[in-house]
């Protein structure tokens, strides 16, 4: 007997919305939740602290890339788990359009897949602040 040709596997379009809507929902949640409890202990933390608002202080240099964010928000540092959810919050559209790279190809929709790899190359240069290296 001869085996029966493989079948390339298919997915419907109703089934990418569903993993894009359960991204979405579980990204923006995970991220709310992660800054919110940042802030919250933060909060509880610095409550009775004076504030002077005639000089503006950006976020401190270790808040400025992505790894001393993870490693902080790793170590519980409030400052840093509120920058983390904002990271979270960043990566969620990212991840939104490399799920769509992913189901393009599985579709074997080239002309999509060119075009969102495209978006997704525009997104993460800008990113990366328009660096190269």
């Amino acid at each position: 007997m001869r085996n029966a040709p493989r079948r390339a596997a298919t997915i419907t379009d109703r089934q990418v919305e569903q993993w894009i809507a359960v991204l979405l929902r579980v990204g923006v949640i995970a991220a709310a939740v992660v800054g919110l409890a940042g802030g919250i202990v933060h909060l509880i933390g610095h409550a009775g602290d004076l504030v002077s608002y005639a000089v503006f202080r950006g976020e401190p240099a270790g808040l400025r890339h992505v790894v001393p964010v993870v490693v902080g928000a790793v170590s519980l540092r409030t400052d840093a788990l509120i920058q983390a959810g904002l990271l979270l919050l960043i990566a969620v559209p990212i991840a939104r359009v490399g799920v769509s790279v992913i189901a393009f190809a599985l579709e074997r929709d080239w002309l999509y897949v060119i075009v969102t790899a495209l978006v997704m190359g525009i997104l993460l240069f800008s990113l990366l602040g328009g660096h190269l290296a």
